[in-house]
């Protein structure tokens, strides 16, 4: 892919997007991560410094390094910042936000529901961060990062985010760090798919061609291919609205 073409048909998106809505101000959650920092970065090609606000929302499992990255980058940037500490939010919500899972996804929905406050207040639109690969995967929390306004890299696989990151300049330690939504201490994103991202690309770009499951298995490997489909199938229903029933 030319990331350069790439650059321009999204930044051209992201621009008459926020024109045809009458809103200014790109909210991004800024993580330290892969994906934000590109996401921020193209807002910011599109719309301006001026225009693009990153929103720090670290909890006691956000690692250290992670928040230098996302500050570093904003700097760089040059960029409006704001920092919420949703940690007593968590707290204050007691059991609900205990256990693994369930904290994990109370903390995505905290953040979204944040930024969306943020947004309101600002006249502005929450700028989505999530890639291709989380989507066709089903890896992300309902209602939670998977809510936005929209989402600029959605149409890009994870490597071809950590390309397009490359091309606009993201600081190495961001390319080169392991994916992780950082939910709980020590999660990856490798660890808890059972597969890289490398990996996973590659197989979703075959199903998407219409490959034939043989073929990718041939390649990769029958338990890869397997854990990848059976994590699309049980994930479908995080891409579709809520069915209604109608009278």
């Amino acid at each position: 892919m030319d990331m350069g073409a790439a650059e321009r048909k999204i930044t051209a998106f992201i621009s008459g997007y926020f024109a045809a809505s009458g809103k200014k101000l790109a909210v991004v959650g800024l993580s330290g991560g892969l994906d934000s920092a590109v996401a921020l970065a193209l807002c910011v090609k599109a719309l301006g410094r001026k225009n693009a606000l990153a929103v720090f929302l670290p909890s006691r499992s956000t690692p250290a390094e992670d928040m230098k990255d996302a500050k570093g980058l904003a700097k760089k940037i040059g960029v409006l910042t704001a920092k919420y500490d949703i940690e007593p939010i968590l707290r204050a919500y007691g059991t609900l936000a205990v256990g693994r899972l369930p904290r994990a996804n109370f903390s995505a929905r905290v953040r979204m529901a944040a930024l969306y406050s943020i947004a309101g207040r600002r006249n502005g639109l929450v700028v989505g961060t999530g890639d291709k690969s989380e989507f066709m995967l089903g890896y992300f929390t309902k209602y939670g990062d998977g809510g936005a306004d929209i989402f600029p890299i959605g149409g890009l696989y994870k490597s071809e985010v950590r390309a397009l990151g490359k091309h606009l300049g993201i600081p190495q330690p961001i390319l080169a760090k392991q994916p992780s939504p950082a939910l709980w201490k020590g999660q990856t994103a490798k660890g808890e798919l059972g597969f890289s991202y490398d990996e996973a690309d590659q197989v979703l770009a075959a199903i998407e061609r219409g490959g034939k499951k043989s073929h990718a298995e041939g390649k990769f490997g029958k338990k890869i291919v397997a854990a990848i489909l059976k994590r699309m199938e049980s994930n479908r229903h995080k891409l579709f609205p809520a069915p209604i029933c109608i009278l």
